[in-house]
Order: C-alpha cells, then sequence, then structure tokens
C-alpha cells in the first residue's frame, strides 16, 4: 500500500507504493528483480537526512534498518566490512571496541554508512578527505539483480564510491580504518576578519579546522581538532558542561531563538550579535567521533557547494553582501570547512582542494531567496553542490564540473541500463 515519506529536513516528500525491508543481499536481489519484471522503480533509503528528494520515490522503497551488521573486522589490517544500514553513531562505537576509527567524519552521525557514502558526506582536514575514500570495497545489487563485489583495481570501482544511488543498491562496504586516535578540540570565537589573515596557517596547521560565520556579523566560532601523542589520557567536556553548552545552548536555546526569529525576523541581527559572543573558549581531548559529532536537535534545510579552497574568502563575502543588500535576515550560522584532493569520481574533492560552505535556514522560516543568492555566488565561482543538500543545478552544469561525469554515465548504463534506481532528482542531476 502507498505511505509518505518525509526526510529529516522537511525538504523532501515521496508516496513509495511499497516500503521494504530486506536482511539480507539475497532479499535485495530477490525485491529487485521482481519490481524490475513489472517496470516498478526501486530507492534504498537510509536516515532520510539528505535534504534533497535523492531517496524519494513512487514506487518500491527499499529501508536498510535491518541490515545493520559487522561482517567482518581485521584488527591488524584495519579492513571491517559491515552491511550498508548501519548508522555512522554506532559504527563508531563498535570500531572504537575494535580499537579502530574511520579518518575523518562529518559533524553528525544520524546517517547510514551507505547514505553517507553515496552522498559525498565529507568533514574537514586540509590534508584528509570525505568518508568515500575510506571505501575500498563495495557490495552492489545491480539493476538486473546481479550482485557485484567492486574493489580497488575494478575499472569502476571509482563509480560506485560516491554512487549516488543510481548504480544500485548498496548493501555492504569494506572501510579501510586506523587505529583509534583522540582529538584534541579547541573551540573560540574569532573575529571573521582575523580568519582570513591566517587561514592559510589555520588549515594547514592544523589536523581539522572548521568556522561558523554568523550573517549580519563579523564574528566566527572556530574549532581545531589535532591528534595527540598515543599514551595521552582523555579528557573530555564534563557531563555537566556538555548538558548545558550542547543541549541546552546550542540546541534548546538555539531553537528557542529560532522561532523567536522566525515571530520576528527584525530581531535576527541583534541575536545573532549575542549569540556570535554567548559560547565561551573550551579545550577538550576525546575519542575522535565524540569530538568529530556532535548533537543537531533544531531542524534546518541546507545548501552546501564546494568550491576551490583559494576561492573561499571572496565567497563568503559576496555571501555577506547579498545578505545585507537583501534584507533578508539568517539565524543560522554559514559553515566553512575544507578538504584536500581526491580521485572519487563523483566526489566534490574530485582533483580540487576544496572550501565547503554551507548556508542553513531554521525549517520554519523561508529559504528559498536566501539559498537562491548563495547559489548564484557559489556556481559564479566553480562550485559543485553536495548531492545530499539542497540545490538546482542539472547534468549540463554538473558535467562541466566532473572530468569523469561520461565515464560515471557509462557505468550506470552499464549497471542499470532500464533505469530502476532512477527518479526525478536523478534525472536532473545526471540526465534521463
Amino acid at each position: 500500500m502507498s505511505t509518505t515519506w518525509v526526510n529529516w529536513g522537511r525538504s523532501a516528500v515521496a508516496h513509495p507504493s511499497a516500503v521494504l525491508r530486506p536482511t539480507s543481499t539475497e532479499e535485495v536481489v530477490e525485491l529487485v528483480r521482481e519490481a524490475a519484471a513489472v517496470g516498478s522503480r526501486v530507492k534504498a533509503v537510509g536516515s532520510g537526512h539528505s535534504f534533497t528528494s535523492i531517496a524519494a520515490t513512487d514506487g518500491v522503497m527499499v529501508e536498510m534498518t535491518r541490515m545493520t551488521r559487522v561482517l567482518h573486522a581485521d584488527a591488524a589490517t584495519g579492513r571491517v566490512r559491515v552491511e550498508g544500514g548501519l548508522r555512522l553513531r554506532d559504527l563508531n562505537r563498535l570500531l572504537d571496541a575494535l580499537g579502530l576509527a574511520l579518518p575523518n567524519l562529518g559533524d553528525i552521525d544520524h546517517q547510514t554508512i551507505t547514505g553517507a557514502v553515496s552522498t559525498g558526506t565529507h568533514g574537514t582536514g586540509g590534508r584528509l578527505h570525505g568518508i568515500s575514500k575510506a571505501v575500498v570495497g563495495v557490495r552492489l545489487v545491480t539493476g538486473t539483480g546481479e550482485v557485484l563485489d567492486l574493489a580497488e583495481g575494478d575499472e569502476l570501482f571509482g563509480a560506485a564510491r560516491v554512487s549516488l544511488g543510481a548504480l544500485g543498491v548498496v548493501t555492504e562496504v569494506v572501510l579501510q580504518c586506523v587505529p583509534a586516535f583522540l582529538l584534541h578540540a579547541r573551540e573560540e570565537p574569532m573575529a571573521l576578519d582575523a580568519v582570513w589573515e591566517g587561514l592559510d596557517d589555520l588549515v594547514d596547521g592544523n589536523d581539522h579546522f572548521e568556522l561558523y560565520w554568523w550573517p549580519h556579523t563579523r564574528r566566527t566560532s572556530t574549532k581545531r581538532n589535532n591528534r595527540v601523542p598515543a599514551g595521552t589520557e582523555p579528557r573530555p567536556v564534563s557531563r555537566a558542561r556538555h548538558l548545558l553548552e550542547d543541549e541546552v545552548l546550542s540546541n534548546g536555546a538555539f531553537g528557542a531563538i529560532c522561532r523567536v526569529g522566525t515571530a520576528k525576523p527584525a530581531w535576527v541581527p541583534a541575536i545573532n550579535r549575542l549569540n556570535a559572543r554567548a559560547l565561551s573558549a573550551r579545550e577538550f581531548t576525546d575519542r575522535s567521533h565524540e569530538v568529530f559529532c556532535s548533537p543537531r536537535r533544531v531542524r534546518f534545510r541546507e545548501m552546501e557547494y564546494a568550491v576551490p579552497r583559494e576561492a573561499v574568502r571572496d565567497v563568503v563575502e559576496e555571501l555577506a553582501a547579498f545578505v545585507d543588500r537583501s534584507r533578508l535576515t539568517v539565524s543560522f550560522p554559514v559553515e566553512i570547512r575544507f578538504t584536500a584532493a581526491d580521485d572519487v569520481w563523483m566526489s566534490t574533492g574530485h582533483e580540487r582542494d576544496n572550501a565547503y560552505v554551507a548556508v542553513h535556514q531554521y525549517v520554519q522560516r523561508p529559504f528559498a531567496d536566501y539559498f537562491a543568492g548563495a547559489e548564484d555566488i557559489f556556481t559564479a565561482h566553480e562550485g559543485r553542490p553536495h548531492w545530499g543538500k539542497i540545490h538546482t543545478r542539472d547534468a549540463g552544469y554538473l558535467a562541466k564540473r566532473y572530468s569523469r561525469f561520461d565515464d560515471f554515465l557509462a557505468a550506470r548504463d552499464r549497471f542499470d541500463p532500464e533505469r530502476t534506481f532512477a527518479n526525478a532528482y536523478l534525472d536532473r542531476v545526471l540526465g534521463p
């Protein structure tokens, strides 16, 4: 029976004809073949944390919630095989128990591993890469129901690491992990002009650097995370301070502030000036995933583009001028992160060192004008949109931004010749 599916950000809605929850690759093969035989489309979905309609379908929706096992782990090599429905927050804990960790993570851990990999989820680090770079093997059920195991050295492995859900259902991934490590975190406010003056040192002099710029101000909140020597004792944020700063202030109070800003938009610039100075500096040392990932309980919509690292100052300054000129009010800070170039075909980091600029708007506020203006700025600087975040680009634009775009389309023709995994989003970004 048809049902209604809504994503986390309330920005995508679908009415699948059926929702199935397989427990094995074999069951995925069976449902794909049955759907293909009657001309029904199939889409796998993880946690629904993408802001686009990349997982939406009016056909069969495949929820991966019952495929969450660690299938094999080799602590000596650091290679771990997991099922595709395992959420990052659970994966991180399981890896930690094995003495392992992913080399880099984003700032949330709600996603499934295949959802994160397939949409090109990244973290920050001028010498580091997104999560897909840690993928060294993929098990894929194609549109004809064939099971393929792709690994490093295979001709089309580069396509499968960020697959956009266009090549098939990824039921298993093999991850190249690293020994578990601690991070020393230093969080502090900083003037935006001071960030620009020292940006290269901040990015290159730290393992991980990011900042949040508060619109309507010249203030930022910065984060520097660095690995510490083996044998260092963890010194995490105290339970009381975590409750106050990460839950009460960053979530509860911030949510209330966003609601006030919705009712009184004219108050937002003054509120942002207060917010930019409200959180005090702090330092702590903890397990890597506890430092990387933060609770995000205030719902929002998001657009994020990767731009050439050298363009980031111009991009942000143009964005600031646009916000002031348009008289828009924006409660959420703009997140800015950095990664190194990689060789993953459809990764936003393909062959280019990037800065990522992410704009957000509270879920109850209109976002279209803000995001449209931001997108004009991003695309003027050869921006590449995050596959899982709101954007309006199509295949004509994207083909110019990815040197392996046509190779990816050829892989799609091979793996899904009848377009069993197609939907409106893929028709737009890849062509019908």
